[in-house]
């Protein structure tokens, strides 16, 4: 297929440029705004196409140098070619593009975007791909759709500082160990006090050696804990250090600014945000929106280790967190008795389950809270509105599916009264918000 030239005009969700060529929207990976492209498509469908870029014909003035020497090749970050400022105003645009389109959220009902107070070195986990590529060892990340692994050249830009501390180390001691070739992933994780796990995936069947060979140098790689993975998440045991619960951060306690707040642990295999400066903004967002005095119930949907449970707890009558990951309710349990928290219980089950059976018992709740995965909360939203709740916090990591609920929840009577979009992840497309509707008592059921 012949070459081609495209003007980008604007930033897309999914993190590509976009333009118009021939009459069909064209998106290039890497590029920004303003640039003049030669591109090849890859991809081609009716009403567009997905183009590879081969040169920048005439680079944008908005053009930033990206720090890190692998950008454009390791698929972990999409956004270092663009300035803080312009990936801010394009996740607005794009936020506020899809919230209207597929939601029918009105633009002034949107916040400004919340920025990161560090565009780089903000995630407190990463996932490390090993691979033996011819006979030498490649640790890092997937190149953007594919399973080839990109190597870290030292360090990764918008890792936490503290893990790059490790990369070489863990490096050296890969190399040390026969069966690295066993090993096809590493996660590393820190807790905002500087603890470091690790959780090692082997696919060999040699378990005892690997566990001894890392609890052996355990030490040499500064790790507070080691743990080791055969299969899905239910085969994680402890090899060295620590328990399940050695990571932790303190988020505030909204009824008493200034106190030291709440320790909360988590455990591994179970979701925690991975930006915990954003993280703390999102507590005080859904603090301040629940807007409780004192005789609330709330439901905490998809609640994890407790991280709104807890924080929401003191000024509410009674908290019930919902769940499916056993070790993260078993984290949150223990929060609550680490914290002294007593009106607040956890229940481990998919969210389905646990709605229907709450309706059929026929309980209220004032409040519900949801922070779904990336999918959304489509399998249980529309048997929310039975528990009467006159409030929804949708906490959101995906515009798209966040705009899909909205519309089914807006059908039963509720309506978005505003919305606050959250830089959680910087250098990429991704946007992380928090949306409050209240129920209009126009249809419905309250």
């Amino acid at each position: 297929m012949e070459d081609m030239v495209v003007k980008i005009e604007k930033m897309a969700f999914g993190g590509s440029g976009f333009g118009h060529l021939e009459g069909k929207a064209c998106f290039v990976p890497f590029t920004a705004p303003g640039d003049v492209a030669k591109i090849r498509a890859k991809v081609v469908k009716r009403s567009y196409l997905e183009g590879e870029l081969l040169e920048l014909l005439e680079p944008s003035v908005r053009r930033v140098t990206p720090p890190c020497p692998v950008f454009g090749s390791c698929g972990g970050c999409n956004w270092q070619h663009l300035s803080y400022s312009d990936q801010l105003s394009a996740k607005e645009e794009i936020f506020t593009e899809i919230l209207w389109r597929s939601g029918r959220v009105e633009r002034e009902r949107i916040e400004v975007i919340i920025p990161a107070p560090e565009p780089f070195g903000y995630r407190s986990r990463i996932q490390l791909k090993v691979r033996i590529i011819a006979g030498e060892l490649h640790m890092g990340f997937y190149r953007a759709g594919s399973h080839f692994v990109v190597n870290i050249p030292g360090r990764c830009e918008i890792a936490h500082p503290r893990i790059n501390l490790l990369i070489d180390e863990l490096t050296r001691v890969l190399t040390l160990f026969p069966e690295t070739d066993k090993i096809p992933q590493i996660d590393v994780a820190v807790g905002d006090d500087g603890a470091l796990e690790l959780v090692i995936h082997y696919i060999g069947s040699n378990s005892e050696e690997i566990a001894g060979f890392f609890r052996a140098n355990r030490h040499a790689l500064g790790a507070d804990g080691v743990f080791l993975q055969t299969g899905r998440k239910t085969t994680l045991v402890e090899i060295g250090g620590g328990d399940f619960h050695a990571l932790a951060y303190t988020t505030p306690d909204p009824s008493s600014p200034g106190s030291p707040g709440y320790r909360l642990s988590f455990s591994n295999g179970g979701f925690s945000q991975v930006n915990y400066a954003q993280n703390l903004f999102l507590i005080e967002t859904v603090s301040a929106w629940a807007g409780l005095t004192g005789g609330e119930r709330v439901l905490d949907i998809y609640c994890g280790n407790g991280n709104f449970s807890l924080p929401l707890s003191r000024k509410a009558a009674y908290v019930l967190g919902v769940e499916d990951y056993g070790p993260s309710i078993a984290g949150a349990r223990q929060n609550c008795e680490v914290n002294g928290v007593k009106n607040v219980s956890f229940e481990c089950s998919d969210a389905l389950g646990a709605v229907d059976r709450l309706v059929s018992r026929d309980e209220t709740f004032d409040l519900v809270i949801l922070d779904p995965p990336r999918t959304g909360a489509r399998e249980v939203i529309g048997k929310i509105p039975a528990l009467r709740p006159r409030a929804i916090i949708y906490v959101s990591c995906d515009p798209a599916t966040l705009a899909r609920d909205i519309g089914i929840l807006k059908k039963t009577g509720y309506e978005v009264e505003k919305v606050r979009p959250v830089d959680m992840f910087p250098q990429t497309y991704h946007v992380e918000s928090v949306t409050l509707l209240k129920h209009t008592g126009k249809s419905g059921q309250i």
